[in-house]
Order: C-alpha cells, then structure tokens, then sequence
C-alpha cells in the first residue's frame, strides 16, 4: 500500500519533462538567435571596413 502512495518518481519525472521542454527550448532560441547574430556582426564588420 505504500507503494502506491509514494508520488516521489512520479515528481522525479515531471521535473525530468518540464527540464526537457526548457532545453528544448533554449536550443531552439539559441539557434534563431545564432543566426541572426551572424548577420548582425557580418553587417557591422561591413560597416567597419567601408563596404
């Protein structure tokens, strides 16, 4: 009967899940954000050289 009360895996993997989705998340945000950060600085070295 204890067995069945013990929530504490259930708990375990809820927060394994809600971490997944974050990553997920942050690596999908990094990327778009990589990108554009690429065209950003490749804009201003144009600027700085004069072209």
């Amino acid at each position: 009967m204890r067995i069945l009360n013990d929530v504490r895996g259930a708990t375990a993997i809820e927060y394994g899940l809600i971490a997944a989705l974050i990553s997920m998340a942050a690596i999908i945000a990094f990327q778009m954000l990589g990108l554009s950060l690429v065209d950003t600085l490749g804009t201003l070295t144009n600027a700085m050289r004069g072209v």
